[in-house]
């Protein structure tokens, strides 16, 4: 992968201009050598031909991006025929080491010191003294000084491109993991209303069904049922107040909702449902008391268990057991018989058994939910309850 960033108008202009004054500086100096040489002096090649190619050298720079190889070889071969191409020919060895390709340097180099032969014999500028390994060491040494300075620049660029990537994977990798974050929340909010309001509210439909389909009710009955649904709505919004302060970090919230949910609270729980006209029954045989995370499963499932036959069996018979013991497991079971009544179903979430699955999961546990024979349902949860002394051993 090229690294190499484009050039703007003026980077392109600065670095054209350099190897002109280079090469004009080469050529100067070559032509005050000729004239004390031992030659004539500069002839029209010299004045009309050098700059001409070194003219030709600095356009072809303009594609050493597009075509590399080919500029830097053109180049270093026409060094061979012109002093004043001298600062094109280190621009293009610097341009082509950027890329860091050894064979590609080493075929540029070995082009530019065989070029520089030619231009020992084609401008005599002093005697030839027959050191042959000082007539190839001077150029290689300044080939090697532009590949360095290229080479240099190169890594550069490939780190700064490797910073540059690594800092966009990153945003990218925080704004994927903020659109996580948005996502759970928005779940956990959803799950969390669904907790805290969709029983409270799935008893209030539930009396007002029963308002609505039943003409026969006494003047007390009805009474009730009124309250009933008064106060189920003043408890829902209480509680909707009580989402909304947890979700908002209420500090000078003292209990925030999961607190009520717990194996202690279900007879109140319970206790909601038959005075809302729920037939309810519990029966619980639980020993000890189990961690607070089993504790509020288990109420979460119970309060589900309601909340459903609320909605979808009006009028039936609920039948919840609880059982287990520390070292074993919380088992509850909550089965509603077949409705007695046309359901008058309110909207649903669709977070219920969802969310509860969720929450069963994560509590290492098991959840079963199923019609049973009789035409009613049954909603099953086995919890593990750890042994803690077990734990303290362990």
């Amino acid at each position: 992968m090229d690294a190499s960033p484009r050039l703007t108008w003026w980077q392109q202009a600065w670095r054209l201009t350099a190897a002109a004054a280079i090469g004009l500086l080469a050529w100067l100096s070559s032509g005050v050598l000729m004239s004390k040489g031992p030659g004539d002096g500069p002839g029209t090649w010299f004045l009309v031909g050098d700059p001409l190619v070194a003219l030709g050298c600095l356009t072809a720079l303009l594609w050493r991006r597009r075509f590399p190889l080919a500029v830097a070889l053109i180049v270093a071969i026409a060094s061979g025929w012109s002093a004043f191409a001298g600062g094109t020919v280190l621009v293009a060895f610097a341009s082509i080491a950027t890329r860091r390709r050894p064979v590609e340097i080493a075929a540029v180099v070995l082009a530019y010191v065989a070029a520089s032969q030619v231009a020992v014999g084609f401008y005599p500028v002093q005697e030839t003294s027959g050191l042959l390994w000082f007539q190839l060491l001077v150029p290689a040494l300044i080939a090697g000084i532009a590949v360095a300075v290229g080479m240099a620049v190169g890594a550069r660029r490939v780190e700064v491109r490797s910073l540059r990537d690594r800092a966009e994977s990153a945003e990218r990798e925080q704004t994927a993991r903020a659109a996580q974050a948005r996502a759970l929340e928005r779940n956990r909010i959803a799950h969390e209303m669904h907790d805290v309001l969709a029983h409270r509210i799935s008893l209030v439909a539930m009396q007002a069904g029963v308002l609505d389909h039943r003409s026969d009710l006494r003047a007390e009955e009805s009474r009730l049922l009124v309250r009933g649904i008064a106060e189920g709505s003043h408890q829902a919004l209480e509680e909707l107040r009580d989402v909304l302060g947890i979700l908002r970090a209420d500090q000078h919230r003292t209990e925030p909702p999961e607190a009520q949910a717990s194996l202690e609270r279900v007879p109140d729980l319970v206790a909601d449902a038959r005075a809302s006209g729920l037939d309810v029954t519990l029966t619980d045989t639980v020993t000890g008391t189990p961690p607070d995370v089993v504790g509020r499963t288990c109420y979460r499932v119970v309060q589900e268990g309601l909340t459903n036959a609320a909605k979808h069996a009006p009028g039936a018979q609920v039948h919840i057991t609880l059982g287990g013991e520390s070292g074993r497991t919380l088992d509850v079971r909550v089965h509603s018989s077949s409705a007695a009544a046309p359901a008058v179903r309110p909207p649903s979430s669709g977070f219920g058994l969802l969310g509860l699955t969720e929450r069963v999961d994560l509590a290492g546990g098991q959840l079963d939910h199923h019609r049973t024979p009789d035409g009613g349902y049954l909603l099953t949860a086995q919890l593990p309850w750890p042994n803690p002394g077990h734990e303290r051993r362990t």
